[in-house]
This record gives structure tokens, sequence and C-alpha cells, in this order.
């Protein structure tokens, strides 16, 4: 990784290797400090909870969230009420945080029924521990404040709060610096308290770099991590554990291809495996088809599936597991299929986990096997955009 310079108001951990190489441009602070956690115990790694902050703006989350991506379409029909009760059944189970975006069809809509009547119907201790992360995936226009806002406000709107918890921000095109126009104006809204913490979604090092040059509050930086996909600790997670910003991960378990449902299979035979029949489960297939083929996953499982057996959980247990106890990362998705299907019991053992050196080692040499997706692919974020 080539030299960076990070500004004054990151502070540096003790690690020679890394801080070494880092440059500070500048003395002058800007208002959002933040303080680095440089340890990271087993009883950290094991925490039900994690802390995202920069500065005074802090959020706590629960580490395995609920992802809301399957409310969007192309995983089956949602019912409102079923999948409302389903929120329920996970947040009282300890499952607190959800995770949606403006274009997940109705999930910041669910979530706004769901928190009205979690309001009405269970304790303000309850409340107090739920959490609601959404995200912003603006077209490429002129970022200007009322437009900012406005959009901002619909969220809200929808989602029934007076203050987003977390607002994660995405954007296409990186030639088009009207990012940090927007970003500079969602600040704004941060200050005014309508968004409580300010992150980002699938951006890559370096521009999470310029970012927090400009003095950006940014907690965290959610990106696809996996067993196979392990790019975000080939850059990405040295410059967080730098600067403090924390990682949230989804495909931790590859749209359900890390289980063992597709143990012991051959999706190539048609009506011979199981069918690749929801979005998340072709979308992971082609990841892959870039790290491997299908025996080398096929090996990859085997092995989970020996971890798991030894410790009497699953396969998508162990894939969470490992993704949590790498550098930087503060929380992993666990997609929820609302009102059709339950993890709840998977999640929760994720909690109980520990994986032991052994453990960690032999899964570590088959993801290694693999190509280096960095190369292949690029950064954390790159497989959604078109580099020129």
């Amino acid at each position: 990784m080539a030299a960076i310079s990070v500004p004054s108001r990151l502070l540096f951990c003790g690690n020679p290797s890394l801080s070494s190489s880092v440059v500070p441009r500048s003395r002058k602070s800007p208002k959002a400090s933040s303080p680095i956690r440089c340890v990271s115990t087993m009883e950290e790694k094991n925490a039900r909870t994690a802390t995202l902050q920069s500065g005074s703006n802090s959020m706590v989350i629960c580490r395995v969230l609920n992802g809301m991506w399957q409310t969007s379409g192309g995983w089956g029909r949602i019912d409102r009420d079923d999948a409302v009760e389903a929120m329920f059944r996970h947040a009282d189970a300890g499952l607190t945080t959800f995770d949606m975006a403006d274009h997940y069809g109705p999930a910041e809509d669910l979530y706004g029924i769901f928190i009205n009547r979690i309001r009405r119907e269970r304790p303000p201790e309850l409340l107090e521990e739920i959490r609601g992360l959404t995200k912003w995936v603006p077209p490429p226009v002129k970022m200007t404040s009322d437009y900012v806002r406005n959009n901002i406000d619909i969220s809200r709107k929808r989602m029934d709060v007076t203050s987003l918890d977390m607002l994660q921000f995405h954007w296409w095109d990186y030639s088009n610096t009207g990012y940090l126009d927007a970003l500079k104006h969602l600040t704004d809204l941060n200050e005014q308290g309508k968004i409580k913490t300010l992150a980002l979604t699938n951006f890559d090092t370096e521009r999470l770099h310029v970012i927090l040059e400009k003095g950006i509050p940014i907690v965290s930086n959610q990106v696809q991590h996996s067993v196979v996909d392990m790019r975000p600790q080939k850059k990405m997670a040295e410059l967080c554990q730098l600067v403090g910003v924390q990682l949230i991960t989804y495909g931790t378990v590859m749209g359900g291809l890390l289980s063992e449902k597709f143990l012991d299979t051959n999706v190539s035979i048609p009506f011979v495996g199981p069918p690749l029949n929801t979005p998340s489960l072709q979308k992971y297939k082609r990841m892959v088809d870039a790290w491997g083929n299908w025996s080398l996953f096929q090996i990859l499982l085997q092995t989970m599936k020996k971890v798991a057996s030894k410790h009497g959980v699953s396969i998508p247990t162990v894939a969470v597991r490992y993704i949590l106890n790498q550098q930087a990362v503060a929380g992993s998705m666990v997609g929820v299929r609302l009102g059709l299907s339950e993890h709840i019991k998977d999640a929760n053992a994720i909690f109980s986990l520990t994986l032991d050196d052994e453990d960690m080692k032999c899964i570590t040499e088959v993801s290694e096997q693999g190509k280096d997706l960095l190369k292949t692919i690029g950064d954390c974020g790159d497989e959604y955009r078109r580099r020129a």
C-alpha cells in the first residue's frame, strides 16, 4: 500500500508499521476528532454491540445487523403485517439493528410502522436499543443544500423519526466530485440534528481518505466482505484502523451460498443443484466465479462445515463470526426475508461462538487459494463502477 497522509485529527496507535507510513499534512485539527482503539481484545470481538464514533457523533449498534435488501423484490412477496411482526421477533431476540435504503422497496416504510408500534407496545428500554440505518443513493445531479435536505426529509418521514440514526451515503461516479458537496450538506444536517451519525457505503480507500481530509465526520463504511471477498482487509482496513472509522459488512453469507444448502452440490447441472433463484444468490455466484470455481468453493464449504460441526453451529454462523474477527469490522449483515423465513437462532449463536486459531487458520488457507479480488475487481465498491 502506498504511503498516505492522514489529517492530524486522526490519532495514531502504537503500531510502528502503520504509523511510520503516514505523514500528517496539517497541524490544524478540524472540529471532528476521532480517537482510535488500537487493541481488539477477545471480549471486544465477542461483544454483542459495537460503538461507532467520530468526535461527538456516536452510535451503538448490534454487531449482527438485520439486512433489509430482501424487501425490495426478487425474494418473494412481502406482506406488510407479517414483515412488521417478524421485525418484532428479531428485536425481542436482541437483534435490534436494522439496515435499509431509500431504494429497498418499502423498507423505510416498514421501519416507520415498526418503530411507531415499538413506542406504543414495548418498554422504553427496548426502544433505546433499536437502530434504523438507512442509505441515500442519489442520481448524479447537482448536490444543492435544498436537494440534499429534501431527500433526507423523505427518509425521516418514511421512517417516522425526527433524526435518522445513521445515513450511509453512496455515490456512483467518482469523476463527478459532487459527492463532496453532498457530504458537506449532510454534515450540516448532522449538526442540525436531522442525522445522528454519518457514514458511507461502497466507497473505496482512496475516496475515504479524501473525505476524511475534508473533516467529514464519517463513522463507518459499509462494504462487501466475506471469506471469499477479503478485499476490505487489503487496504481499507489499514486506513480504518488508523483513523477510527469502522466497517459494516454485507454479503457475508453470500446470499445463502455459504450454507449447508449448497454443500456437496453442483449448480452447473440444471435441475440437480439448488436453484440460484434470488438476486443475491446470482450476485454472489458471480463472486465465486471471480474468486475461483465451484470445486474450490466446495472445499471451502467442507472446511467451514468441519469447523461448524466442531462447535455445534451452522456454516452461516461460522461465516459471520470469521468476518467479525477481522480488523476494523464493527458489524456484519445477515439478510432477513421478513415474514418468509427466519434465522434468528443462527444469528444469535454468532455471539457465543469463539473460533480458535486453528479454526481461523484452516478457513484462511482455503480462502487464500482463490484469486486476489483486489487485483481482478478492484478496491471496495469497484464492482459497482466502471473506471476509465
